[in-house]
């Protein structure tokens, strides 16, 4: 891989922000992984950053993308630039005030893009074994399976989206049409998108699927933090059938995620391992969107603030601390006086509907984290591993306004 196109635009006076050879980066970054990328395509990245304020053009998408490739070389790598989050259009209640059909259609748009792009690179697998990368690549049967189960996550947000695939008993074929039907209407700014969040610190096949299955949880906990957030706000303006209609929208979103596990649990175990070597410093305790789902269900107790995993989102348990409602204070503030789950069944439904989701999400990430990690075995980053992963011993989710059924501690 040479790097004379990126020392090329370097050389320019005035270097334009958008003519910065991403592609060129990032088939790099793709071809050696970012934890061996060697110096002569490092050392003009962070020439190129050094000269950010005198690129011609807007460039703040190049100083996030910067951010992410560089995140090794400055030893500040961690789950957000592992994933590339900084350039993914991911739903935030601080910033996202569209209609909720709006923010569900963005949702929808880029989590079936994050799936076409991962059925594209299997099918690229499969038609060209010898293609690079190639390391532990998977056999044909499992890469069906996988490519099966991508479809079934992908299926939901199709039809929502008017684009519903035809069935058909081949899940190879499927996932063809699906690629074909998202290349042909993809803008450009999306697929910038889409390759520029594609760093794998290895050159292991796997981690692929892991990065975009990651990416596409990340998507919709990013949306479900927003509908709580309307939730939040409809209970504290006594909207309580609104606030039961929000809830249990999120639940359905929640569950349609469950096909995503089945993808991942096509992951290689050995795959995982060779990888996982190289992702010190990043572990899921540091999602922020998972950390605001938590946190607007229920304020969390004062040793949990205190705990790595709220340690590790600081905007997070500032929010908190500066007196962020949750949808348990919401609750308890009107409950004194009023049966509000006799009044509002929307309300009650919502609530154990959006409990049961929950916890069954939490069931399965935690059985398949046992599963790739050990039970006692630590997470990346000196994490406290398998047992962490879940973030809450708690068996409620909005303090005692439900009764689901127990579950393990898991913390």
């Amino acid at each position: 891989m040479n790097p004379a196109p990126l020392q090329d635009w370097l050389a320019h006076r005035t270097p334009d922000a958008r003519r910065f050879p991403y592609d060129r980066v990032v088939d790099a970054y793709q071809h050696h992984g970012k934890h061996f990328v060697p110096h002569e395509w490092t050392t003009p990245l962070q020439l190129t950053r050094q000269r950010l304020p005198s690129v011609r053009g807007p460039h703040q998408q190049l100083a996030a993308f910067l951010d992410i490739a560089l995140d090794k070389v400055d030893d500040r790598f961690d789950y957000r630039t592992f994933l590339g989050l900084r350039l993914l259009p991911i739903p935030d209640p601080d910033s996202d005030t569209e209609p909720a059909q709006r923010l569900l259609a963005r949702r929808d748009r880029l989590h079936v893009l994050l799936l076409a792009d991962l059925a594209a690179f299997e099918l690229r697998a499969l038609d060209h074994p010898a293609a690079p990368p190639g390391r532990l690549r998977p056999a044909g049967p499992l890469v069906a399976k996988r490519l099966r189960h991508a479809m079934r996550a992908a299926n939901p947000a199709l039809h929502r989206l008017s684009l519903p695939l035809r069935e058909v008993n081949d899940p190879v074929a499927l996932a063809r049409r699906l690629v074909t039907m998202t290349c042909v209407d993809r803008t450009e700014a999306e697929r910038l998108m889409l390759r520029t969040t594609l760093l794998p610190v290895s050159t292991v096949h796997d981690e692929r699927l892991f990065l975009r299955t990651l990416q596409c949880f990340e998507v919709t906990l990013g949306l479900l933090a927003v509908d709580l957030t309307a939730a939040v706000t409809a209970v504290t303006e006594d909207r309580l059938s609104m606030a039961g209609v929000r809830l249990t929208l999120a639940a359905r979103l929640l569950h349609e995620t469950a096909p995503l596990w089945s993808m991942l649990a096509t992951m290689q175990p050995q795959a995982f391992h060779r990888f996982r070597t190289h992702t010190d410093g990043a572990s899921a305790i540091q999602s922020r969107a998972y950390k605001l789902v938590e946190s607007l269900c229920r304020t969390p107790e004062p040793h949990r603030l205190r705990s790595t995993a709220y340690l590790s989102v600081p905007d997070v348990r500032d929010r908190i601390r500066a007196g962020q409602i949750s949808l348990d204070d919401a609750l308890s503030a009107i409950r004194a006086d009023r049966d509000i789950l006799a009044e509002s069944p929307t309300l009650a439904d919502g609530i154990r509907a959006f409990t049961a989701a929950v916890f069954q999400w939490r069931r399965t990430h935690y059985r398949l984290a046992v599963r790739m990690l050990g039970a006692e075995r630590p997470g990346t980053g000196a994490t406290p591993g398998t047992p962490y992963l879940l973030g809450s011993r708690d068996t409620t989710v909005f303090g005692d306004h439900t009764t689901p059924r127990p579950m393990a501690d898991v913390r």
